[in-house]
């Protein structure tokens, strides 16, 4: 009895640690794949930067400029965005190694609905952040400037905050824009009715205001294109998941590959 206990931990021991190096191994091919990218546009992190800042700089007057309160700045701010945006573009690897990861785990019908969620949610993630870009930074940045003329201020944003600032917005519409899938993966597992779903909307338009107040900064404008565009996605959520309400075929379908095979 105490032989069989030690070869079942024994077993236990080496399957946790080959889990152990398998993550390892899906962890470095991702940071090598974020790496490369970044090797490969750290020339243009001056343009880039420029880029980034683009919405502020059309919003300051004639002849203003970001300024640099930091020794640094100049140069690790560039970098930073350099750095996301080969985290951007590298995340596709990221998310297939995380999915190759866990998929030995997943059921059948499970595998099959994973690939879709990453693309959709990698697809949404960038979508909210050019909603961010190209519509909300003009709009709120126009809309501060024209609190700045009558007070005969000067609008000089240093170039850390305004990174900060971008980061933040970013997160919050990438995040934001993920709804739909949110909703679709608690309907097709199963956690929430999709009736449920559809009785809480008035909570969750609530919600998103109350979170929008949050995130955003402190003016109506920039909360309310928070809030509405992720109610709005809330709905299109709710018209998606119709297609994935859990079917009792699926029920059935409780057995992982790996045990499949070893039937």
């Amino acid at each position: 009895m105490t032989q069989n206990n030690s070869t079942e931990d024994s077993g236990l021991q080496e399957s946790f640690l080959s889990h152990l190096f398998e993550l390892r191994d899906r962890i470095i091919k991702a940071a090598l794949a974020i790496i490369v990218v970044f090797v490969s546009l750290v020339y243009w992190a001056p343009d880039i930067f420029h880029f980034f800042a683009q919405p502020l700089l059309d919003s300051l007057p004639s002849g203003g400029k970001m300024i640099v309160t930091d020794i640094t700045g100049s140069f690790f701010v560039p970098m930073k965005v350099t750095m996301l945006v080969a985290f951007l573009i590298a995340l596709p690897v990221v998310m297939y190694q995380l999915w190759a990861f866990i998929a030995p785990g997943l059921y059948q019908h499970e595998r099959k609905l994973i690939v879709p969620l990453i693309l959709s949610s990698y697809s949404l993630f960038i979508f909210g952040m050019a909603f961010a870009y190209f519509l909300v930074f003009p709009t709120v940045f126009e809309f501060m400037a024209s609190y700045n003329a009558p007070l005969g201020a000067e609008m000089s944003t240093d170039i850390d905050k305004y990174l900060s600032f971008a980061m933040n917005t970013f997160l919050a519409f990438g995040l934001t824009f993920e709804v739909p899938v949110v909703v679709v993966v608690l309907v097709r597992m199963g956690m929430v009715p999709l009736e449920k779903l559809r009785e809480i909307r008035p909570y969750v338009i609530v919600g998103a205001f109350v979170i929008s107040a949050i995130v955003t900064p402190p003016d109506v404008l920039s909360q309310l294109l928070l809030a509405i565009p992720m109610s709005l996605l809330y709905e299109l959520g709710l018209l998606i998941a119709r297609f994935y309400v859990p079917k009792p075929s699926d029920d059935e379908d409780t057995t992982t590959p790996d045990t499949q095979a070893s039937a």
